[in-house]
């Protein structure tokens, strides 16, 4: 899923889901990453391993549900990546 949030006058695009953030590191693509804290355990720590890897900062956010928010979506979200604007 794609979502965009407006940050202080600029919009900042997520691709918003596990798989989405895994296929963003694996490609290069992720600027940072946003992982929710009720997230799956071992989802979590794949995602922190790829992060670690690739040298992408990632943030922890208290729940899925304010993940999701954030990402300008109405469900709850584990895993965010913030992608270049321009891909």
């Amino acid at each position: 899923m794609i979502a965009y949030f407006r940050n202080e006058g600029e919009f900042m695009r997520f691709k918003a889901g596990a798989k989405q953030t895994i296929k963003m590191l694996e490609q290069n693509r992720a600027l940072e990453v946003y992982i929710a804290r009720d997230a799956d355990p071992q989802m979590k720590d794949n995602i922190v391993h790829l992060c670690k890897r690739t040298g992408v900062p990632y943030k922890w956010i208290d729940s899925m549900i304010s993940l999701g928010e954030t990402c300008g979506i109405d469900v709850g979200a584990a895993t965010a990546a913030l992608v270049d604007e321009e891909e």
